[in-house]
């Protein structure tokens, strides 16, 4: 199943490059950094070899390291489509990441300023992009589940439940109480080339 999401992924990244819009994968686990201060990150990788290629269509069939097989078209996003081989390596990369620090007692507007920024490589080069947005916030504590360990926040756009992995920190958030962070995510893919064969 991971190998199969990994998989998905690098077909969202490359074809078209998207950044998800999902609750965050860093909802699985927030570690205390500091009293009153909490952060997440969640990394993955994966590279797949590109098998074969259909230039007619623009289809790649990407193959990783137990053989198993997605084939995928490149839309027209996908600059530099020709400069792809056989024996390529297409190499994603993905990032979240969340700080967030409590501000007891609140008071404050609930707001959230989104920014974001794209990337990609030069004509004649390999393909390769990156995407990147982050999102500073400030929230609403509605509730504090000691028993599930977890914190529902309510912000300007959206509510979401966060798990915290310190309960000795948790006691110390209460409903009415406000949080300030800022959340990350950044998606980097780029086509390596495949290492040119030597004779012994």
């Amino acid at each position: 199943m991971r190998i199969r999401v990994a998989l998905a992924t690098a077909a969202l990244v490359l074809f078209p490059l998207a950044v998800s819009a999902q609750q965050p994968a860093v909802a699985e686990g927030l570690a205390a950094v500091g009293p009153g201060k909490f952060a997440g990150v969640v990394e993955a990788k994966v590279t797949l070899v590109v098998d074969s290629i259909d230039k007619a269509s623009r289809s790649l069939v990407l193959k990783n390291s137990r053989g198993e097989q997605m084939k995928m078209v490149a839309g027209d996003e996908v600059k530099n489509f020709d400069q792809i081989k056989v024996g390529d390596q297409v190499v994603a990369s993905y990032t979240q990441e969340l700080m967030m620090t409590v501000k007891k007692g609140g008071g404050a507007l609930r707001e959230r300023i989104d920014s974001s920024q794209q990337a990609s490589a030069a004509p004649g080069q390999k393909p390769a992009a990156y995407a990147a947005k982050e999102v500073a916030f400030i929230a609403d504590v509605q509730k504090v589940d000691l028993k599930n360990q977890t914190v529902t926040l309510r912000g300007a756009v959206k509510t979401v439940t966060l798990k915290v992995k310190d309960p000795e920190q948790l006691k110390q958030i209460s409903k009415g109480d406000q949080v300030e962070g800022v959340y990350a995510e950044a998606i980097a893919v780029a086509v390596v080339p495949a290492r040119a064969k030597t004779n012994k």
